[in-house]
């Protein structure tokens, strides 16, 4: 592995644990800790030794706010990796695979869940229910996911369906049923992966653009997205709250960008399993 997807790695790593043991930090503060209202701390304050990136506009600690804001982040995208690749993954790999109505039937579904606009699906569920929390979001989100898992399975399911072990299996009588399992699956997996790597980019900048506008999360609960939004308020006055969080995202972003690509790249097709 090159050195800088390496440390594009290092930094996801560090991302995942700081966001997963946050409470465990030592030194990390409360993010929600204002300061000005008992006058240990004061509004836009500079780096210093006691906040190590500066305080906001509510003298909260920013990188408390950061480490912690992951957390929605993290949710959000494993929520839509995980139904997607679960859901996703397996329903294009069985409709890629038998093909015939089956697949015309499911694929036509999946048409459908992407033709429908998602900020709209997003917006009436939020609606609807009366509240704006983080189960509700990554669950939509998380569905919304479905779709482009199941393009991706299939078609990778196309291609393997037609390789000389698949072939070989069905020669000799061995079940439908197994070859999906021990030979298509797995096969489908490694692009999957890869797939979801680049789309968990893709989910954070969507929650982060949702924070942003208002629609994710509710304050004062932490999220890059909220923490850019109150920020541009005193930009006159203090750039770098709006600064930290942004760097954060970008660099989240990327990295997962590159590992992504990596792991497409050196990816290698399985022999077979039978």
């Amino acid at each position: 592995m090159p050195l800088f997807t390496r440390l594009c790695l290092g930094w996801l790593v560090a991302i995942v644990f700081g966001a997963i043991f946050a409470d465990l930090i030592p030194g990390l503060q409360d993010p929600n800790y204002q300061g000005f209202l008992f006058g240990t701390s004061a509004t836009n304050e500079p780096p210093s030794l006691t906040h190590l990136l500066g305080t906001d506009n509510n003298s909260r600690d920013i990188l408390a706010r950061i480490v912690y804001g992951a957390r929605v982040s993290l949710v959000v995208s494993m929520t839509a990796v995980i139904m997607g690749t679960v859901c996703g993954g397996f329903l294009g790999a069985l409709v890629g695979f038998v093909r015939g109505k089956t697949d015309a039937m499911i694929m036509a579904s999946v048409d459908v869940i992407l033709a429908f606009p998602g900020l709209v699906l997003l917006l009436t569920v939020v609606t609807l229910l009366g509240r704006r929390d983080l189960l509700v979001i990554a669950t939509v989100v998380g569905f919304l996911s479905i779709p482009p898992y199941t393009r991706v399975a299939r078609a990778t399911a196309l291609a393997v369906s037609r390789r000389e072990f698949v072939m070989a299996a069905r020669a000799i009588g061995t079940r439908k049923r197994t070859i999906l399992i021990r030979e298509i699956l797995p096969n489908c997996l490694p692009t999957l992966m890869a797939f979801a790597l680049v789309n968990a980019a893709v989910i954070i900048l969507l929650e982060g653009a949702l924070a942003f506008l208002g629609l994710s999360v509710q304050p004062p609960t932490a999220s890059w997205g909220n923490m850019i939004n109150a920020a541009r308020v005193d930009l006159r006055i203090n750039v770098w709250p709006a600064v930290w969080p942004s760097l954060a995202l970008v660099f989240t972003v990327y990295s997962l960008n590159v590992v992504g690509d990596h792991i497409r790249r050196s990816k290698a097709v399985r022999s077979a399993a039978l």
